[in-house]
């Protein structure tokens, strides 16, 4: 008898709309899908496996937005019915990955019975690793420095300034309020579209202590499989996206060198949506919801020191909040986007062809003489960036005395 014995999978929105969904995925050709998953359905583990290869060969049939909506339920469907048999079987991490895999990758027609299933199989896996399952065995062996993810040294100023771009630091600083109140940040910062740093609103935070502690972040969400960006920037030739775990995320920010040209890094995802426990550490700000407007998105960004966010601009209001580590963020007003040259191409038009590591003069003339706002985001402090404001980052764990630091820190996006 498996561990799992004890609990069931229940998806009873797969039961209800499972027979409407395949009549739909058969009207648009896929009829061996069809008949793998009803096999997987009456027990069948190799067809279940077989019918999520072929939604997932759906998938990548060509750009995404050109994917039938159908084909992303089916992969959901084909996870649903691997997570179960994993699930039986006792394979908790594997029937993880599948579940977070129809989250990542599949439609919105089952995401209720995903999210109960990640809560039956991590309990499950949660009551094995209490009663000294493989799971917990290497986490206890670390030493207790080492289960920090950022060291808490403070910035050599010198070093800090031969890192940043030219002129940093050097003009004008984003300026800072502390106790400031909803209606203050409406008439001062809100209404005027003018930056400000927030010093005093994150405190009661559980992830302020939490998201420093690798024990934890590898409790609640290292078996977890996530999406990171691989390069540079999304601006780099060697850019790229992969699908791994947490725990292999955490890994690679401890053993890579913070002067790789390759980090990775967790970015533009929904986080907090794939993984409750994460969204229960953190506050949405009053601040998110001035003159009346709706939140938009919430996404984190986890990644190592040295990690660049190209000079670009968002057309929504942004909280940005610095849960562990710094950052230096540079700011250009919106009335300076001729002068930074955006990229003509539509998915980059809100991208700036200037690198602010490198300025060349002769191809970009007018950046140099722009002015700007920058800042060094202290960890427990919130940035209000305005809409189409361009803004550039780049973490500040580099220069600490620990060979590798990390940052964390969510974004929070509002529309009127």
């Amino acid at each position: 008898m498996s561990a799992a014995s004890a609990a069931t999978i229940s998806t009873p929105t797969l039961d209800s709309e499972s027979p409407s969904l395949l009549q739909s995925i058969t009207s648009h050709g896929g009829y061996a899908y069809a008949r793998m998953a009803t096999l997987a359905a009456s027990g069948d583990q190799r067809a279940a496996e077989a019918a999520r290869e072929m939604a997932w060969e759906q998938l990548h049939s060509g750009p995404w937005h050109s994917v039938l909506p159908v084909w992303r339920d089916a992969y959901s469907m084909a996870c649903l019915y691997v997570a179960k048999f994993h699930f039986s079987n006792g394979e908790f991490r594997d029937a993880l990955r599948a579940l977070d895999m129809g989250i990542i990758m599949g439609g919105p027609l089952l995401r209720k019975d995903l999210d109960s299933a990640i809560e039956v199989v991590s309990a499950a896996k949660a009551r094995v690793d209490q009663n000294g399952g493989a799971a917990a065995g290497n986490e206890g062996s670390q030493k207790a420095e080492s289960r920090l993810l950022v060291s808490p040294e403070e910035i050599d100023k010198s070093e800090l300034l031969r890192l940043l771009p030219i002129r940093s630091l050097s003009s004008k600083i984003v300026g800072k309020r502390s106790a400031l109140s909803l209606e203050g940040f409406l008439r001062e910062y809100f209404l005027s579209g003018s930056p400000v740093i927030i010093t005093d609103c994150m405190a009661h935070w559980p992830a302020r202590t939490r998201w420093n502690d690798m024990d934890y972040l590898r409790r609640v969400a290292g078996d977890r499989t996530v999406p990171v960006e691989v390069g540079k920037n999304y601006l780099c030739s060697e850019w790229k996206q992969e699908l791994i775990t947490f725990n292999q995320f955490l890994e690679r920010i401890q053993s890579n060198d913070c002067r790789s040209k390759v980090p990775t890094y967790l970015a533009q995802h929904q986080l907090f949506d794939q993984i409750n426990e994460l969204r229960q550490d953190i506050f949405v700000p009053d601040y998110c919801y001035a003159g009346g407007g709706e939140l938009r998105s919430l996404n984190a960004w986890f990644g190592p020191a040295g990690t660049v966010t190209p000079l670009h601009h968002d057309p929504h209001h942004n909280i940005l909040a610095q849960v562990v580590g710094k950052k230096y963020v540079r700011l250009y007003s919106s009335s300076y986007s001729d002068e930074l040259y955006p990229y003509s191409e539509t998915m980059l038009h809100n991208s700036s062809q200037v690198n602010l590591d490198n300025i060349d003069d002769e191809e970009f003339p007018k950046v140099h003489d722009l002015e700007f706002l920058d800042c060094v985001l202290e960890e427990g402090e919130m940035l209000y960036i305005p809409p189409k404001w361009w803004h550039y980052e780049i973490e500040l764990g580099i220069i600490w005395k620990k060979p590798l630091a990390g940052k964390i820190h969510i974004q929070a996006k509002r529309e009127e």
